[in-house]
């Protein structure tokens, strides 16, 4: 089932194989025109809430650790609206659909981006596979 489920930036060019492209973003890009949209969904429920991003960005505050920011958007991931777009995302997925999360372009480290984390969570509701 692993290979149904892929993470990518929003910006990297379409790949074979990456079925429904779902952007997982609080925020949608900034001055991007509709036409230029390379997703085929939104779900901003499955980004990190707007405190959240802030916190993980210092806006505002020191920048909280990345050990914080997992144990929060985790958190996160158990309320609703969130919990029940990711039980609808899992049937998706358990169905057979392969879907790729995209989130920002900023986002170059993978293994320290919620898109990861996400994808733990489809998978096998853990996030221990989210640094590998």
């Amino acid at each position: 089932m692993a290979a149904r489920v892929r993470t990518r930036r929003w910006d990297d060019a379409k790949e074979p194989g990456e079925g429904t492209r779902i952007l997982v973003s609080r925020f949608r890009p900034r001055a991007l025109k509709k036409q230029d949209e390379t997703w085929d969904e939104w779900w901003r429920e499955l980004g990190p809430s707007e405190g959240l991003h802030a916190a993980a960005y210092g806006k505002g505050q020191p920048a909280i650790a990345f050990d914080e920011y997992r144990r929060r958007y985790l958190a996160e991931m158990n309320e609703n609206p969130a919990r029940a777009r990711l039980r609808e995302l899992k049937a998706r997925v358990a169905g057979g659909e392969r879907v790729t999360l995209l989130c920002s372009s900023a986002c170059v480290d993978e293994t320290r981006c919620h898109r990861t984390l996400l994808r733990a969570l489809l998978l096998d509701g853990t996030d221990e596979d989210a640094a590998s």
